[in-house]
């Protein structure tokens, strides 16, 4: 089972502040990344996605880089794509909405993480909830966030 976490901020500084702490969660075994990322929406509404912090720092293979990399693309890029695209693309929103990433949470996101907001974006493979919160709790985000199972992540890969 894997998460899908959105935390936005009002400010990039507290989105970064929450980045780095992330990582602490992942050294303290709190949290294991398969992804990570820092996103700003400018004012004008352009998303730009980072990748601070250590190189190496977080663990993604491969397989589960390609998912969190077109799931980072969906959410932020192409966000109200419809299922109406045709071949590899419209499988991919099938996949999607099958693992409830579908066009709600979506939509959510896009609310959440509007023009002049920043946001951390986790794809966590292990997670010890009530402590993960508690530690972001002082940097007042607010949270988007589904579960997938191992046979959606399957799906979703053999989709990319």
């Amino acid at each position: 089972m894997a998460d899908l976490i959105v935390i936005s901020f009002d400010t990039k500084t507290d989105a970064e502040a929450a980045y780095n702490k992330v990582l602490e969660l992942q050294d303290d075994l709190i949290v294991q990344l398969a992804g990570l990322a820092l996103v700003t929406v400018d004012d004008e509404g352009k998303t730009h996605v980072t990748h601070p912090g250590p190189v190496g720092k977080v663990g993604i293979g491969a397989a589960g880089g390609a998912v969190f990399g077109a799931l980072l693309g969906i959410l932020f890029f192409m966000p109200l794509v419809g299922l109406v695209i045709g071949g590899a693309f419209g499988a991919l929103f099938a996949a999607l909405d099958k693992a409830g990433i579908n066009s709600e949470f979506r939509e959510r996101v896009q609310d959440t993480v509007s023009a002049g907001k920043s946001a951390i974006v986790l794809y966590a493979t292990k997670l010890t909830q009530d402590k993960f919160t508690e530690a972001l709790a002082p940097y007042n985000g607010t949270v988007v966030q589904t579960s997938l199972s191992k046979e959606q992540e399957a799906q979703l890969a053999d989709n990319i």
